[in-house]
Formats: structure tokens, sequence, C-alpha cells
């Protein structure tokens, strides 16, 4: 029978040589393919060390070798989220292939509870990105997408800015900024959104560096870039979908060069940021902060390299700048599309500070008194979720929960479009849903931190920022639509305008307030100093 076939075959191959040369190549191509699906075949589709066999979620079918990567790669380019909320219909929980790597996507509060908080021990590491958490982070860069062993060490030394300690000198550092910030209101109420940035990037840079911000525009640009580049990079390689790929010699990474230029030009603006800082520590000449204090101070024993203490110090920048200024955009559009809760706001500061010229601003101590204004901040996060989807939980053993398998490797992701609308009428912008005796704590019911051991370190910080913020522009400013925009779509650039706005203060009473608190905190002249949004 072999001997029958491999006669005909060349029979065939003397007879049609470039119709055989063609059916080689395409059964050529063929066998490739079907080798690359079984070598890259995804972790769900994988029997566990144990042998046991997965047992998975419902979920959307996906192409061969890639799975669902196309539709997730449309979903972060969709304001609507149309996918993202799709997967509800598969229930509490949804399976994503992407690639060689598997995610359960966790549609309800309830098993992330159970999954990211309850079983954290189990749902601690990351999966490997090697493009974003390697070529393009130098190797050092964000312990949002750190593995485990990674991890450990940058978050144990970034605990001292959770202290009671900490936080109350930071206060005092975030009023005096948010003093600027309603002063830079009101000189130059069009360019509102830049001094949101500006507010943001300055506290947190005193935080971490020690000194109050005196970057020029350009270089607060190209901080913003840091950001908006690095998160633009998670996920949108092949690579960090299939991340064996990048044990490949190096001839054979064409697309190293891109990034590898991205991440030079990344490195390069830190280091400008963070050197002049880091010597003036050595140098017994630096004021109080993180890496004077925590960071670099003996008394941490800190194991990581000066390359790592930097990666860890301007993290926190780009972290506690982006998404508080973020935030108070979306504070924004909330007050252009329900003023009704703006106006609620505005009263509950009244009542504990005032009207008029009896009026003072809000204070980081008055939390506990406005409490709607702690609910409010909770649901700018619930309304317009800045991530739609939070960094994977990888199982780091195997898992068995309400009647499914889930293999080591395993990704668990918050889809968090879906965990905020889990109440009633979502698209309402309601503070009143979070009015439940848990309002001075952000976590609590909601996930936009994260959950279990890699809550984000900084969520209290944030907390406080977006309190002191929306408390004070409520109580100042009143927000007026300037020209058509669609509510659900929101520029993210610190450059240019979220959406058109325009800003007027409540009455002379508070703008002289404002400029008085200003001046008092010795802010004013820096205040007048930014013009049109520029330093």
């Amino acid at each position: 029978m072999i001997i029958r076939v491999r006669q005909a075959v060349l029979a065939f191959r003397d007879e049609h040589p470039l119709s055989f040369l063609l059916l080689a190549a395409l059964t050529t191509l063929v066998l490739l393919f079907l080798a690359a699906i079984e070598a890259f075949k995804p972790t769900g589709k994988r029997p566990s060390k144990s042998g046991k066999q997965p047992v998975l979620p419902p979920g959307p079918r996906g192409l061969p070798l890639f799975g669902n990567l196309l539709s997730l790669k449309e979903a972060r380019e969709d304001p609507e989220h149309r996918f993202l909320k799709s997967l509800g219909q598969y229930g509490e929980m949804a399976t994503l292939h992407l690639g060689s790597k598997t995610w359960i996507l966790l549609n309800s509060k309830r098993v992330v509870a159970e999954l990211i908080a309850r079983r954290g021990s189990a749902t601690n590491t990351r999966s490997p990105m090697p493009v974003s958490s390697g070529i393009v982070s130098h190797g050092h860069r964000r312990s949002l997408l750190m593995t485990q062993e990674k991890w450990a060490e940058p978050r144990r030394v970034m605990h001292s800015l959770l202290s009671g300690t900490a936080l109350r000198q930071y206060g005092a550092w975030q009023e005096m900024e948010s003093a600027q910030m309603l002063a830079e209101y009101v000189l130059w109420p069009a360019t509102w959104y830049r001094h949101h940035y500006r507010y943001a990037n300055s506290v947190i840079h005193r935080i971490a560096l020690g000194e109050r911000l005196t970057k020029s525009t350009r270089e607060l640009v190209e901080m913003q870039n840091c950001v908006t580049y690095f998160v633009g990079s998670i996920g949108s390689s092949v690579i960090d979908w299939f991340p064996s790929l990048a044990s490949l010699p190096r001839v054979l990474q064409p697309w190293r060069r891109h990034w590898d230029a991205l991440d030079k030009w990344n490195y390069n603006v830190y280091t400008a940021w963070y050197a002049p800082a880091r010597d003036k520590v050595r140098a017994g000449t630096a004021p109080p902060s993180f890496i004077r204090d925590a960071l670099l101070h003996p008394d941490t024993k800190y194991t990581g390299s000066d390359l790592d203490a930097m990666y860890v110090a301007m993290q926190l920048i780009e972290a506690g700048s982006d998404t508080t200024r973020e935030a108070l955009n979306i504070m924004v559009m909330a007050a252009l599309e329900h003023p009704d809760a703006f106006r609620r706001a505005r009263a509950e500061v009244d009542r504990v500070c005032g009207v008029g010229e009896g009026a003072r601003l809000p204070l980081l101590e008055d939390m506990e008194s406005l409490r709607y204004i702690c609910a409010m901040a909770k649901e700018v996060l619930r309304w317009r979720p800045i991530f739609v989807v939070t960094p994977d939980h990888v199982a780091s053993q195997d898992i068995d929960f309400e009647g499914y398998h889930f293999p080591e490797g395993t990704g668990f992701v918050i889809n968090e479009v879906m965990v905020g609308n889990e109440c009633e009428n979502p698209e309402a912008f309601d503070p009143d849903r979070w009015m439940d005796g848990h309002e001075t704590d952000i976590t609590h019911g909601l996930w936009q931190f994260g959950g279990g051991r890699r809550v984000c370190v900084g969520y209290r910080l944030a907390q406080r920022s977006l309190f002191i913020n929306i408390a004070r522009l409520a109580q100042c400013f009143d927000y007026k639509a300037n020209g058509p925009y669609n509510p659900k779509v929101l520029n993210l650039e610190a450059t240019g305008e979220p959406f058109p706005v325009k800003v007027t203060i409540r009455n002379k009473h508070y703008e002289k307030l404002i400029l008085s608190e200003a001046e008092s905190a010795g802010v004013l002249e820096d205040a007048k100093l930014v013009r049109d949004g520029e330093l």
C-alpha cells in the first residue's frame, strides 16, 4: 500500500511538477500551522501537572491559534465596551483563550471576592509579558506586572506609603497643591484639565522625590507619554501573548528594534527626573521623601539595585499622577451629565464649610463629615472605569472552584465593566449607591484598585486626592458644556481637552477665598506663572 502511494505521488510529481510544488508547499504550511497550534496551546486547554483535564466556564469561540485576541483588541478601542458587556451572557465567569494564555473574566463581585481576595495566596502572580514588562520596562518596570517573586521586595518598601504618619505629611502637601490648582482654575479656567494633571503630578512628585514640581511643559508631556506608551504596550505585541517567542535568538526577533528604542527613550526620561533627587539623598541634602526615608534609607534594607530603585520611584509618579488626573476629568463629565448629584455634593460642603463670606475650603479632616463626597469619588471610578480590565491574577497552583478545575497558570481578570454594572440603573451617576456606611473606604465594594494582596499600594493617597479636590471643585465652580461631546468618550491625553467645557467661579466670595488661601499657602505666585496651562 505504501509503495503504491509513493509511486502515485512520484508519477504526479513527474506529470505536474508545478502543481506538485504548490501542493507540497501548502501541505508544509498546514503541517506547520497544526504544529504551532499544538505548541502554543493555551493553558486552559492543557492538562494540569497532575494530569487532570481543565474544566472551564463557557466563553466565546475564537480563532485557531490566536483564540479571542482580535476580540480583545477591538474591546480596548471600543468606548461602549460591547465585547466586555457581552461576556455577561456566560454567567459570573467567562473563558477567553488568548494566544498561549487563558483568561477567566470575572463578571461579578462575588467571584472577584472569592478568587482574587479570599484565594489571593494562590492567585497572586502575573503572567509573563516579554514586551511590556520586559523590553519596554528595562526588565524593572512596574510592580503592576511583576511576577510574585520579583514583586515582593518593591511592594515591601512601598508599604511605608500607607502609614498614618506618612499620610498626614502627604495630606498637608495635597491640600497645598489643591490650593494652587483652585487658583489656576480662577486665573486660567480654559485649561482646567491641565490643572488636574499639574496637581496630580506635583503631589506624587513631592511624595516620591521630595521637592515641588518645577518641570517644564515639555517635561510633563514626556512623563505623560511614558505612561501612555507603556500602557499602550501592554498586550499590543503578539509576543506578550506567545511569551515563548521571546526566547528566540535576537536575530529572529525583528520586533525588538521598535520596543528597544521606546525603552531607551523611557529610561532617559526616568533618569532625568530621578538622578538629581537620588544624588541629593547621597549628599545628605535631600528633603523628606519616599526615596530618602524609605527606598534608599539604610534601615529599610532595600535589596534592589539603583536601577530597581529608580523604576520603583518613577512608577509611583506615573501611576499617582495619571489615575488622579483622569478621575477628576470624569468628575467634570459627571457634573455635565448629572448636575443633580453635583448640586447635592455642593450642598453637603456648604453645610459643613459654610456659605459665601463665611465659607472655608474643605480639608482632609472633613472626610468623615463629607460622606457624600467620598461616595462621589467611588461613583466616579465605577461610572467610567479608568481600567476596564485589571492585570491578570495568575494561579500559582491548580484551583478547584464550584465544579471548575483551573490549571496552574490560568489568569483571573476582573471585568471592571460588568462588575461596575452590577447595580441598579448602572448608566446613571448615583453616589447614593455607595452610602452604605463604608463611604470612607474607597476599596470596599469597588475593585478599580485591584484586590487581594496586589491591591494598589497607593489607593489611600488616591482617595484623599479625589476627596479634597472633588469637595473643593463642587464648592467653588460651575461646569457647563461648551460644545457637542460624546459622554462616553474622554480624550485621555494630558495635553488635550477631554471634552468642551466652560468653567465659571460660583461667585466673587469664592474667588476671594481661593486666592486668599493660595496666597496663605505660598502658591499664588506659582499659579500666576501658569499661562494657558504651561509652566
